[in-house]
Protein backbone atom coordinates (compact mmCIF):
# COMPACT_ATOMS: atom_id res chain seq x y z
CA UNK A 1 0.00 0.00 0.00
CA UNK A 2 1.26 3.38 -0.63
CA UNK A 3 0.25 6.80 -0.12
CA UNK A 4 -1.27 8.48 -3.44
CA UNK A 5 -2.40 11.77 -2.36
CA UNK A 6 -2.71 14.05 0.54
CA UNK A 7 -5.53 16.69 0.53
CA UNK A 8 -6.96 19.38 2.84
CA UNK A 9 -10.04 20.78 3.32
CA UNK A 10 -11.65 23.74 5.95
CA UNK A 11 -14.91 25.68 5.23
CA UNK A 12 -14.95 29.31 6.16
CA UNK A 13 -18.11 28.86 8.36
CA UNK A 14 -15.98 26.90 10.70
CA UNK A 15 -12.86 28.54 10.35
CA UNK A 16 -10.73 26.89 12.76
CA UNK A 17 -10.98 23.24 11.75
CA UNK A 18 -9.22 21.77 9.14
CA UNK A 19 -9.24 18.56 7.81
CA UNK A 20 -6.57 16.17 6.30
CA UNK A 21 -7.19 12.86 4.20
CA UNK A 22 -4.73 10.60 3.03
CA UNK A 23 -5.65 8.81 -0.54
CA UNK A 24 -4.08 5.39 -1.02
CA UNK A 25 -3.30 3.23 -3.96
CA UNK A 26 -5.91 0.75 -2.79
CA UNK A 27 -8.79 3.26 -2.09
CA UNK A 28 -8.16 3.22 1.69
CA UNK A 29 -9.02 7.04 3.27
CA UNK A 30 -7.57 8.10 6.34
CA UNK A 31 -8.76 10.84 8.35
CA UNK A 32 -7.36 13.36 10.27
CA UNK A 33 -7.78 16.67 11.80
CA UNK A 34 -6.55 19.69 13.84
CA UNK A 35 -7.74 23.16 15.27
CA UNK A 36 -6.35 27.08 14.17
CA UNK A 37 -4.94 28.40 11.66
CA UNK A 38 -6.18 26.04 8.58
CA UNK A 39 -4.43 28.12 6.15
CA UNK A 40 -1.49 27.84 7.58
CA UNK A 41 -1.48 24.06 8.35
CA UNK A 42 -2.60 23.17 4.85
CA UNK A 43 0.42 25.35 3.39
CA UNK A 44 2.81 23.36 5.54
CA UNK A 45 0.82 19.99 4.80
CA UNK A 46 0.94 20.59 1.09
CA UNK A 47 4.56 22.28 1.06
CA UNK A 48 6.91 20.51 3.43
CA UNK A 49 5.22 17.00 4.44
CA UNK A 50 3.17 15.83 1.67
CA UNK A 51 6.49 15.96 -0.27
CA UNK A 52 8.03 13.72 2.51
CA UNK A 53 5.24 11.33 2.33
CA UNK A 54 4.08 10.51 -1.13
CA UNK A 55 4.86 7.23 -2.16
CA UNK A 56 5.06 6.03 1.09
CA UNK A 57 3.68 3.28 2.94
CA UNK A 58 0.89 4.23 5.12
CA UNK A 59 1.15 1.73 7.92
CA UNK A 60 4.68 2.41 8.74
CA UNK A 61 3.51 5.44 10.76
CA UNK A 62 6.26 5.09 14.04
CA UNK A 63 8.55 6.14 11.00
CA UNK A 64 6.89 8.64 9.30
CA UNK A 65 5.75 9.96 12.68
CA UNK A 66 9.95 10.40 13.92
CA UNK A 67 10.80 11.81 10.47
CA UNK A 68 7.67 14.58 9.90
CA UNK A 69 8.66 15.64 14.29
CA UNK A 70 11.91 16.06 13.32
CA UNK A 71 11.40 18.36 10.00
CA UNK A 72 9.45 20.57 12.33
CA UNK A 73 10.35 23.82 13.48
CA UNK A 74 8.28 24.42 16.23
CA UNK A 75 9.25 21.55 18.11
CA UNK A 76 8.47 21.44 21.29
CA UNK A 77 5.57 23.93 21.07
CA UNK A 78 1.96 23.30 19.27
CA UNK A 79 2.82 26.18 16.35
CA UNK A 80 1.79 24.80 12.75
CA UNK A 81 4.28 22.70 11.93
CA UNK A 82 2.83 20.33 15.30
CA UNK A 83 -0.56 20.89 14.00
CA UNK A 84 -0.06 20.03 10.84
CA UNK A 85 1.99 16.88 12.04
CA UNK A 86 -0.97 15.93 14.43
CA UNK A 87 -3.22 15.58 11.96
CA UNK A 88 -1.53 13.30 9.55
CA UNK A 89 -0.83 11.16 12.46
CA UNK A 90 -4.42 10.77 13.39
CA UNK A 91 -5.41 10.57 9.69
CA UNK A 92 -2.60 7.40 9.36
CA UNK A 93 -3.85 5.86 12.47
CA UNK A 94 -7.26 6.07 10.83
CA UNK A 95 -6.34 4.62 7.87
CA UNK A 96 -4.62 1.83 9.77
CA UNK A 97 -7.87 0.83 11.39
CA UNK A 98 -9.83 0.68 8.45
CA UNK A 99 -7.28 -1.23 6.40
CA UNK A 100 -7.97 -3.75 9.59
CA UNK A 101 -11.50 -3.26 10.20
CA UNK A 102 -10.99 -2.88 13.83
CA UNK A 103 -11.48 0.22 15.76
CA UNK A 104 -7.90 2.82 16.14
CA UNK A 105 -8.09 2.32 20.13
CA UNK A 106 -7.67 -1.74 19.58
CA UNK A 107 -5.05 -0.37 16.90
CA UNK A 108 -3.70 1.37 19.68
CA UNK A 109 -3.16 -2.11 22.02
CA UNK A 110 -7.22 -2.53 23.19
CA UNK A 111 -9.86 -0.85 25.64
CA UNK A 112 -8.89 0.02 29.17
CA UNK A 113 -12.21 0.71 30.30
CA UNK A 114 -15.68 -0.05 29.17
CA UNK A 115 -16.72 3.61 30.06
CA UNK A 116 -14.94 6.57 31.19
CA UNK A 117 -16.20 9.83 33.56
CA UNK A 118 -16.44 13.16 30.98
CA UNK A 119 -16.57 16.82 32.36
CA UNK A 120 -18.07 19.49 30.83
CA UNK A 121 -16.61 22.19 29.40
CA UNK A 122 -18.90 25.21 29.71
CA UNK A 123 -18.42 26.96 26.41
CA UNK A 124 -20.78 28.21 24.19
CA UNK A 125 -22.16 26.60 20.82
CA UNK A 126 -19.63 28.99 18.97
CA UNK A 127 -17.07 29.45 21.05
CA UNK A 128 -13.96 29.82 19.76
CA UNK A 129 -15.51 29.85 15.55
CA UNK A 130 -14.05 33.07 14.67
CA UNK A 131 -10.99 33.02 12.94
CA UNK A 132 -8.20 34.78 15.59
CA UNK A 133 -10.83 34.01 18.62
CA UNK A 134 -8.99 34.76 22.51
CA UNK A 135 -10.21 33.19 25.22
CA UNK A 136 -13.20 35.92 26.70
CA UNK A 137 -13.76 37.92 23.32
CA UNK A 138 -17.02 35.80 22.82
CA UNK A 139 -18.29 35.53 26.01
CA UNK A 140 -21.95 35.25 24.74
CA UNK A 141 -21.73 35.75 21.21
CA UNK A 142 -25.59 36.67 21.33
CA UNK A 143 -26.50 33.03 22.57
CA UNK A 144 -27.62 33.68 26.02
CA UNK A 145 -31.15 31.90 24.92
CA UNK A 146 -29.84 29.36 22.85
CA UNK A 147 -29.20 25.30 24.26
CA UNK A 148 -26.67 24.65 25.75
CA UNK A 149 -25.02 28.56 25.93
CA UNK A 150 -23.12 27.11 28.63
CA UNK A 151 -20.58 29.72 28.87
CA UNK A 152 -23.01 32.59 29.33
CA UNK A 153 -24.24 30.43 32.14
CA UNK A 154 -21.79 29.88 33.76
CA UNK A 155 -20.85 33.65 33.55
CA UNK A 156 -24.12 34.79 34.90
CA UNK A 157 -26.38 31.77 36.59
CA UNK A 158 -23.93 29.02 37.68
CA UNK A 159 -25.38 27.75 40.38
CA UNK A 160 -28.74 26.85 37.71
CA UNK A 161 -25.78 25.95 35.37
CA UNK A 162 -24.56 22.58 37.54
CA UNK A 163 -28.11 21.81 38.76
CA UNK A 164 -29.08 21.17 35.03
CA UNK A 165 -25.71 19.26 34.43
CA UNK A 166 -26.10 17.19 37.46
CA UNK A 167 -29.81 16.38 36.14
CA UNK A 168 -28.06 14.84 32.61
CA UNK A 169 -25.50 12.78 35.24
CA UNK A 170 -22.67 15.12 34.57
CA UNK A 171 -20.86 15.44 37.83
CA UNK A 172 -17.89 18.04 36.48
CA UNK A 173 -17.23 20.82 34.80
CA UNK A 174 -14.72 23.77 33.66
CA UNK A 175 -14.71 27.52 34.05
CA UNK A 176 -12.62 30.29 33.34
CA UNK A 177 -14.53 33.63 35.15
CA UNK A 178 -11.00 34.98 35.81
CA UNK A 179 -10.11 35.53 32.25
CA UNK A 180 -11.73 39.01 31.52
CA UNK A 181 -9.30 39.94 34.29
CA UNK A 182 -6.71 38.53 32.97
CA UNK A 183 -6.96 40.13 29.80
CA UNK A 184 -7.71 43.16 31.39
CA UNK A 185 -4.89 43.83 33.51
CA UNK A 186 -2.36 41.14 31.30
CA UNK A 187 -2.00 38.96 33.91
CA UNK A 188 0.00 41.25 36.10
CA UNK A 189 -1.98 41.43 38.96
CA UNK A 190 -5.72 41.71 40.11
CA UNK A 191 -7.90 43.98 42.02
CA UNK A 192 -10.05 42.42 45.10
CA UNK A 193 -12.93 43.69 42.98
CA UNK A 194 -12.17 41.81 39.86
CA UNK A 195 -11.60 38.61 42.46
CA UNK A 196 -14.80 38.81 44.20
CA UNK A 197 -16.33 39.21 40.95
CA UNK A 198 -14.76 35.89 39.24
CA UNK A 199 -15.29 34.02 42.64
CA UNK A 200 -18.90 34.41 42.14
CA UNK A 201 -19.82 31.78 40.00
CA UNK A 202 -17.99 29.47 42.91
CA UNK A 203 -20.14 30.45 45.71
CA UNK A 204 -23.47 29.97 43.63
CA UNK A 205 -22.05 26.44 42.03
CA UNK A 206 -21.39 25.51 45.65
CA UNK A 207 -24.85 27.05 47.50
CA UNK A 208 -26.84 25.53 44.75
CA UNK A 209 -25.16 21.47 44.42
CA UNK A 210 -23.09 21.58 47.64
CA UNK A 211 -19.95 19.10 46.84
CA UNK A 212 -21.90 17.13 44.37
CA UNK A 213 -20.05 19.06 41.26
CA UNK A 214 -16.94 18.69 40.44
CA UNK A 215 -15.08 21.77 39.52
CA UNK A 216 -12.33 22.29 36.45
CA UNK A 217 -10.33 25.70 37.04
CA UNK A 218 -9.10 26.82 33.63
CA UNK A 219 -6.67 30.25 33.89
CA UNK A 220 -5.71 29.63 30.37
CA UNK A 221 -1.99 30.47 30.92
CA UNK A 222 -2.64 34.24 31.54
CA UNK A 223 -1.27 34.68 34.65
CA UNK A 224 2.40 35.62 36.30
CA UNK A 225 3.30 33.32 39.39
CA UNK A 226 2.27 35.79 42.28
CA UNK A 227 -1.00 36.27 41.09
CA UNK A 228 -1.28 32.86 40.20
CA UNK A 229 -0.95 31.93 43.74
CA UNK A 230 -3.25 34.58 45.02
CA UNK A 231 -6.07 33.07 42.48
CA UNK A 232 -5.17 29.33 43.57
CA UNK A 233 -5.31 30.28 47.72
CA UNK A 234 -8.90 32.27 47.28
CA UNK A 235 -10.21 29.27 45.41
CA UNK A 236 -9.45 26.63 47.92
CA UNK A 237 -12.46 26.89 49.89
CA UNK A 238 -14.84 25.99 46.93
CA UNK A 239 -12.27 22.52 46.40
CA UNK A 240 -11.88 23.04 43.23
CA UNK A 241 -10.39 20.00 41.28
CA UNK A 242 -7.45 21.40 39.42
CA UNK A 243 -5.80 24.58 38.26
CA UNK A 244 -5.67 24.29 34.44
CA UNK A 245 -2.25 25.95 32.39
CA UNK A 246 -2.13 28.59 35.63
CA UNK A 247 0.82 30.36 34.19
CA UNK A 248 3.32 30.19 30.68
CA UNK A 249 3.84 26.58 30.09
CA UNK A 250 7.59 27.79 29.06
CA UNK A 251 9.08 27.76 32.84
CA UNK A 252 9.09 24.04 34.63
CA UNK A 253 10.64 25.57 37.80
CA UNK A 254 7.90 28.42 38.22
CA UNK A 255 5.33 25.76 37.88
CA UNK A 256 6.47 23.53 40.16
CA UNK A 257 6.61 26.53 43.04
CA UNK A 258 2.95 26.73 41.66
CA UNK A 259 2.19 23.32 42.44
CA UNK A 260 3.66 23.65 45.97
CA UNK A 261 2.18 26.51 46.85
CA UNK A 262 -1.89 24.63 46.62
CA UNK A 263 -3.21 21.57 47.95
CA UNK A 264 -5.17 21.36 44.79
CA UNK A 265 -3.69 19.41 41.96
CA UNK A 266 -2.11 21.30 39.01
CA UNK A 267 -3.04 20.34 34.88
CA UNK A 268 -1.24 20.83 32.39
CA UNK A 269 -0.93 21.37 29.29
CA UNK A 270 -2.76 21.28 26.19
CA UNK A 271 -0.36 23.68 24.59
CA UNK A 272 2.65 21.69 25.21
CA UNK A 273 3.74 19.40 22.04
CA UNK A 274 5.96 16.16 22.18
CA UNK A 275 6.84 14.36 25.18
CA UNK A 276 9.95 15.82 25.75
CA UNK A 277 8.75 19.34 27.94
CA UNK A 278 6.11 16.75 29.91
CA UNK A 279 9.52 14.97 31.06
CA UNK A 280 10.82 18.62 32.55
CA UNK A 281 7.28 18.71 34.34
CA UNK A 282 7.52 15.17 35.78
CA UNK A 283 10.63 15.51 36.99
CA UNK A 284 10.42 18.72 38.46
CA UNK A 285 7.16 17.50 40.58
CA UNK A 286 5.26 20.44 38.42
CA UNK A 287 2.18 19.05 36.98
CA UNK A 288 -0.21 16.55 38.95
CA UNK A 289 -2.49 15.91 35.60
CA UNK A 290 -0.84 15.42 32.40
CA UNK A 291 -2.49 16.99 29.91
CA UNK A 292 -2.67 16.34 26.04
CA UNK A 293 -4.70 17.55 22.97
CA UNK A 294 -4.14 15.01 20.35
CA UNK A 295 -4.48 17.42 17.24
CA UNK A 296 -1.68 19.57 18.28
CA UNK A 297 0.45 17.49 20.71
CA UNK A 298 2.19 15.43 17.88
CA UNK A 299 -0.90 12.94 17.25
CA UNK A 300 -1.99 9.58 18.39
CA UNK A 301 1.43 8.18 18.31
CA UNK A 302 3.02 11.01 20.56
CA UNK A 303 0.31 11.13 23.04
CA UNK A 304 0.20 7.91 23.68
CA UNK A 305 3.99 8.13 24.34
CA UNK A 306 3.05 10.96 27.17
CA UNK A 307 0.34 9.16 28.57
CA UNK A 308 2.91 6.13 29.38
CA UNK A 309 5.72 9.09 30.55
CA UNK A 310 3.07 10.04 33.20
CA UNK A 311 2.00 6.81 34.23
CA UNK A 312 5.93 6.18 35.41
CA UNK A 313 5.35 9.05 37.73
CA UNK A 314 1.90 7.57 38.57
CA UNK A 315 -0.06 10.63 37.46
CA UNK A 316 -3.16 10.93 35.38
CA UNK A 317 -4.36 11.00 32.07
CA UNK A 318 -6.83 13.50 31.18
CA UNK A 319 -6.69 14.32 26.78
CA UNK A 320 -8.15 18.02 26.30
CA UNK A 321 -10.68 18.82 23.64
CA UNK A 322 -12.43 21.97 22.60
CA UNK A 323 -11.80 21.60 18.99
CA UNK A 324 -13.46 19.44 16.18
CA UNK A 325 -15.16 16.41 16.21
CA UNK A 326 -12.75 14.17 14.22
CA UNK A 327 -9.98 15.02 17.11
CA UNK A 328 -12.43 14.18 19.64
CA UNK A 329 -13.42 10.68 18.13
CA UNK A 330 -9.16 10.21 17.80
CA UNK A 331 -9.28 11.81 21.43
CA UNK A 332 -11.75 8.92 22.82
CA UNK A 333 -9.39 6.57 21.32
CA UNK A 334 -6.44 7.54 22.85
CA UNK A 335 -8.62 8.29 26.18
CA UNK A 336 -9.92 4.39 26.01
CA UNK A 337 -6.63 3.25 25.24
CA UNK A 338 -4.57 4.33 28.00
CA UNK A 339 -4.73 2.59 31.72
CA UNK A 340 -3.92 5.94 33.50
CA UNK A 341 -6.75 7.65 31.98
CA UNK A 342 -8.57 9.70 34.86
CA UNK A 343 -11.57 11.72 32.77
CA UNK A 344 -12.29 12.57 29.19
CA UNK A 345 -12.97 16.65 28.63
CA UNK A 346 -15.83 17.03 26.36
CA UNK A 347 -17.73 20.28 25.58
CA UNK A 348 -21.82 19.38 25.31
CA UNK A 349 -22.84 22.31 22.92
CA UNK A 350 -20.49 20.86 20.48
CA UNK A 351 -21.03 17.00 20.31
CA UNK A 352 -24.95 17.97 20.65
CA UNK A 353 -24.53 20.57 18.19
CA UNK A 354 -22.58 21.77 15.13
CA UNK A 355 -20.28 18.65 15.47
CA UNK A 356 -23.02 16.53 14.05
CA UNK A 357 -23.42 18.91 11.01
CA UNK A 358 -19.97 17.97 9.77
CA UNK A 359 -19.33 14.34 10.99
CA UNK A 360 -21.80 10.71 10.55
CA UNK A 361 -20.98 9.68 13.80
CA UNK A 362 -20.03 10.98 17.42
CA UNK A 363 -19.11 9.21 20.62
CA UNK A 364 -21.97 8.33 22.59
CA UNK A 365 -22.10 10.36 25.49
CA UNK A 366 -24.74 9.13 28.50
CA UNK A 367 -25.37 9.88 32.19
CA UNK A 368 -22.30 11.43 32.68
CA UNK A 369 -19.95 8.59 30.77
CA UNK A 370 -18.59 8.30 26.91
CA UNK A 371 -18.34 5.21 25.91
CA UNK A 372 -15.78 3.34 23.14
CA UNK A 373 -16.87 4.21 19.15
CA UNK A 374 -16.40 0.72 17.78
CA UNK A 375 -16.66 1.27 13.86
CA UNK A 376 -13.25 0.76 11.67
CA UNK A 377 -10.75 3.42 12.16
CA UNK A 378 -11.79 6.52 14.12
CA UNK A 379 -15.37 5.41 14.00
CA UNK A 380 -16.48 8.51 12.20
CA UNK A 381 -16.30 10.31 8.91
CA UNK A 382 -17.18 13.58 7.32
CA UNK A 383 -20.73 13.98 6.14
CA UNK A 384 -21.01 13.56 2.09
CA UNK A 385 -22.61 17.26 1.98
CA UNK A 386 -19.33 18.60 3.53
CA UNK A 387 -17.89 17.99 0.27
CA UNK A 388 -20.73 20.46 -1.56
CA UNK A 389 -20.14 23.59 0.81
CA UNK A 390 -20.05 26.46 -1.02
CA UNK A 391 -17.03 27.76 1.34
CA UNK A 392 -15.21 24.90 1.52
CA UNK A 393 -11.27 25.25 0.92
CA UNK A 394 -10.06 22.12 -0.95
CA UNK A 395 -6.11 21.67 -1.90
CA UNK A 396 -4.73 18.02 -2.89
CA UNK A 397 -1.07 17.30 -3.13
CA UNK A 398 -0.46 13.69 -5.02
CA UNK A 399 2.16 11.33 -7.39
CA UNK A 400 -0.23 12.14 -10.32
Amino acid sequence: MKIRAIETLYTEEFSNVVWVRVHTDEGIIGLGETFFGPGSVSAHIHEVLAPRLLGRDPLQIEAIHHEMLYAALGFSSSGVEMRALSALDVALWDLFGRACNLPVHQMLGGRCHDKLRIYNTCANPRYAQARNFKPVDNWASGQGDSRYADLDGFMHRAGELAEDLLDSGIGAMKIWPFDPAGMENGGRYITNDQLKLALEPFEKIRRAVGDRMEIMVELHSLWNLPTAMQIARALEPYKPTWYEDPIRMNSPQALAEFARSTPVWTCASEVLATRYPYKELLERDATHVVMVDVGWCGGLTEARKIASLAEVYHRPFAAHDCVGPVAFAATIHASFSQPNTLIQESVRAYYDGWYKDLVTVTPRIEGGYVYPMEGPGLGTDLHPQVFDRPDLVRRISSLD
